[in-house]
């Protein structure tokens, strides 16, 4: 019988690895504006970086989780953070654009397996009563990733003026998270538990077995709801703060401080809502409830005529309302996994966050272009009310497929 402090180390070793990858998220954006100058960019050329990132990324996360249930999750988490070494150090290293493009696509593929390998390995690791904690740990450590980001690469880039050593410090960093995890190998062993439950490794690699998942809409409608929170969480973190100083006229430096608030409040949602889902059964009336309070204070926030205080106000509620849904929605997801096939499924709905993120920006991006900042914040509240829908109909088919197996 595994013990509660087995499982805190190994929760604790999955969101290290988490918490990586989210930082890899941000390698270059920080640094743009010494790449721009250096390699005299524009900022459609940057932004094509952070797009090959997330195509990259997106295709990897698709697949990977067949590999993942195939030969375990340890191995191919090895090969995940290597590859985010390799890129930070071509990135580092570029003279040309290509190069910066090729880094960054080995990067997007490195990151594009975390999601599957996380998740696996707490499905397969962790003790039930002690998933949902291990899902709002999970999501806690992946904004701590994005909030050191910024904070560790601008720091050395201050301090010894040159942008390549930090992207180097990054690669470093990364290293250090993979000698731990070898170092701790035997905690994050799922193999016997992969063999034991399928019979995979005799199996082409796309045989019927390995796809018939995809018949199932629990599994469509999952990745929609992950397209949809990730699609208006975009719409916060890209153009939330500019939407803000066109509508208050305030400074850039309120509006920033709201958006830190956000992610704050976003991370003790997370914590929160992994003790909520251990108390209520039907994870889709806490997102119904998380994504109500939510839309309400982003349409709030839209609306102009709200003193200029009250928005970090309106900014602590939202994230909360958005952290607070995480824990019961992966419990959802987990529902919906066919016995075996963790890897494939948390991969292939998680790549509804990379289209989601890779497409959100365009149409936030066009009602900035129409001058028109406050439907910035109606339609993530728009979005934020779909994926209420959706979670309510994923809930109801993972009940009747539950009703459906034999006791």
């Amino acid at each position: 019988m595994r013990q509660n402090n087995n499982d805190v180390e190994l929760i604790t070793l999955i969101g290290i690895a988490h918490s990586i990858s989210h930082f890899f998220h941000l390698l270059i954006a920080p640094l743009f504006p010494w790449i721009k100058e250096e390699f005299g960019l524009s900022y459609s050329e940057l932004g094509l970086l952070m797009t090959v990132f997330y195509v990259s990324s997106f295709i990897t996360q698709s697949i990977s989780g067949i590999w993942v249930d195939r030969h375990g999750a340890r191995p191919i988490l090895y090969i995940g953070i290597s590859l985010l070494i390799a890129g930070a150090m071509l990135v580092g290293v570029s003279q040309y654009y290509w190069m910066l493009l090729l880094g960054m696509a080995i990067t997007g593929i490195g990151n594009g397996v975390f999601h599957p390998v996380n998740y696996t390995l707490i499905n397969h690791l962790v003790k039930p009563k002690n998933l949902p904690h291990a899902y709002s740990v999970h999501g806690v450590t992946g904004y701590l990733g994005w909030a050191a980001a910024p904070l560790f690469l601008l720091s050395i880039t201050a301090l010894v003026g040159n942008w390549r050593v930090a992207v180097f410090g990054a690669g470093l960093l990364a290293a250090a998270v993979l000698l731990l995890l070898i170092l701790r190998k035997d905690l994050l062993n799922d193999v016997p538990v992969v063999h034991e439950q399928t019979e995979l490794q005799s199996m082409p690699l796309f045989s019927k077995h390995t796809v018939e998942f995809l018949k199932l809409p629990n599994i469509w409608l999952s990745w929609l709801f992950f397209y949809l929170t990730a699609f208006s969480f975009v719409g916060i973190q890209s153009f939330s703060s500019t939407a803000l100083v066109d509508i208050y006229h305030i400074d850039i430096t309120q509006t920033t401080a709201s958006y830190t608030l956000y992610m704050i409040s976003s991370a003790v949602g997370l914590i929160a809502g992994g003790f909520v889902a251990t108390k209520i059964e039907q994870p889709d009336r806490v997102i119904t409830g998380a994504f109500l309070a939510s839309g309400v204070a982003t349409i709030f926030a839209g609306f102009g005529f709200f003193a200029p205080w009250s928005i970090p106000l309106l900014f602590a509620i939202m994230g909360f309302g958005s952290g607070m849904a995480s824990p019961s929605r992966d419990l959802m997801v987990r529902a919906a996994t066919p016995k075996g096939s963790s890897g494939k499924v948390f991969g292939l709905v998680y790549s509804g966050i990379d289209c989601g993120s890779a497409t959100g920006p365009i149409l936030f991006g066009l009602f900035m272009d129409w001058k028109s900042p406050e439907i910035i914040f109606y339609g993530i509240a728009f979005f934020q009310i779909i994926a209420i829908f959706v979670a309510s109909q994923l809930n109801s088919h993972n009940l009747a497929r539950l009703s459906e197996q034999p006791n």
